[in-house]
């Protein structure tokens, strides 16, 4: 492997949605967007269910905490896993254990046992479920794409994403009033299957690879330190990895779980009805990124627009959270999703591009550690400290600080190229 291996493609002529122009590609784009949207209808459900038995805010928050921990400890060891054995059996086995979780639901919901200890147990094991998916599926993509359309096929996966998002909550509410809480989590984890069932014959991974090695031996945390270790060298990787992490440190997704709170003190009408609008614009907001960026090739992959788009996030959140107004709110909201989904699926991106492959997973692992984990505290910086000094003052403080936290990093990032380029 040479020096122009591990450097990004030149920019070809524009296709739009260039992935999608692969028969392999669409099936496992419809495949992973039914399920996510079937882990978001989940959520609605069982969130639902257990706060009406238990009514318990630390029930809650440990939702939220057992959902992100297992992407900051193991993701390193999932895409390790992902570099050595065939990343579509993990994905699978990240779908039958997701379809476990909602058939054990179904069971407790239909005796009427739950216990708060089952609730606790379903949402590890539902958060493990997600950590064996993640790096797996992203490793997945090098082998279904060409290099020159890899970051279509990122940008597309969280467009998916963002759309489950979206519709899933409408989709879960629905079925919750349709066929109640215990038959509709039980038809949800039928949502799992197709993925299950393409993936079974799906010629796609590393056995179908005319060159490929099976990564190294996995060691436990020293996977960990070696891999920071081979990747420290190179500044478009860490400085996206950086990127990635920070935001999920100061903001991540805290702010969404406060938005019943913002949408009352706009004091738009029901609270209930503006508090899904604001969740709603968000998501739209990402979702028309995906279709427009997709659709007319524009923001490619580069280290300094994706700290721009940053930067612009971090503006539209402190907006947001100053804003006096429910439409300009809304408006800063939409504008937020969208310059989200452009900075966070242009460093994943990057990453992957720059990413050895012989240890390509375990790199994915690294960034989704970052992304990903790092969101178990962003409750603290939103949540914690809100209640000291108000949502609305520290989301914008949060805000700032990661504006802060970008341009040094930009400013590093700057500096040490220039250094490689005047040696």
């Amino acid at each position: 492997m040479t020096a122009n291996d591990l450097q990004p493609p030149a920019a070809a002529a524009h296709q739009s949605f260039a992935a999608l122009r692969h028969p392999g590609y669409r099936a496992y784009c419809l495949s992973m967007a039914g399920a996510m949207m079937a882990d978001s209808i989940e959520h609605v459900i069982s969130y639902w269910v257990i706060f009406q038995k238990f009514h318990s805010p630390a029930l809650g928050g440990f939702a939220i905490v057992s959902h992100w921990l297992p992407f900051l400890f193991f993701s390193v060891y999932a895409g390790a896993l992902a570099d050595r054995f065939d990343p579509r059996r993990l994905i699978q086995l990240g779908m039958l254990l997701f379809m476990f979780v909602s058939l054990a639901w179904g069971v407790l919901f239909l005796t009427d046992t739950l216990q708060m200890w089952h609730a606790m147990a379903l949402l590890v094991v539902h958060g493990f479920a997600g950590v064996l998916w993640g790096p797996a599926s992203q490793v997945l993509l090098h082998y279904i794409v060409p290099r020159e359309h890899l970051q279509s096929a990122v940008r597309l996966n969280a467009t998916s994403r963002y759309m489950g998002l979206l519709l899933g909550p409408a989709l879960g509410g629905g079925i919750l009033l349709l066929m109640g809480p215990a038959h509709g989590i039980l038809f949800n984890a039928l949502l799992y299957l197709p993925t299950i069932l393409w993936l079974w014959k799906a010629p796609y991974g590393p056995r179908f690879a005319a060159e490929h090695a099976p990564g190294p031996a996995i060691r436990g945390l020293s996977d960990i330190i070696a891999t920071i270790r081979n990747i420290a060298a190179d500044r478009t990787i860490v400085s996206m990895t950086l990127l990635a992490g920070g935001a999920s440190l100061f903001i991540g997704s805290a702010y969404q779980a406060q938005m019943p709170g913002f949408a009352h003190d706009l004091g738009h009408g029901d609270a209930d009805l503006s508090y899904s609008l604001l969740l709603a614009a968000d998501a739209a907001g990402a979702l028309c990124a995906g279709i427009l960026l997709e659709s007319r090739g524009l923001l490619q992959a580069n280290v300094r627009t994706a700290f721009v788009l940053a930067m612009l996030w971090c503006c539209a959140l402190a907006g947001f959270a100053l804003s006096k107004f429910y439409v300009l709110a809304m408006l800063l909201l939409f504008v937020a999703g969208f310059v989200e989904l452009s900075f966070n699926s242009m460093a994943q991106t990057l990453v992957q591009l720059k990413a050895p492959p012989p240890i390509r997973g375990r790199v994915i692992g690294v960034f989704s550690m970052a992304a990903l984990g790092m969101r178990t505290f962003s409750g603290v910086t939103i949540g914690v400290i809100g209640g000291l000094i108000g949502i609305h003052w520290s989301l914008a403080l949060s805000a700032v600080l990661l504006l802060t936290v970008i341009l040094v990093l930009l400013a590093l990032s700057m500096s040490l190229r220039q250094r490689q380029t005047s040696t």
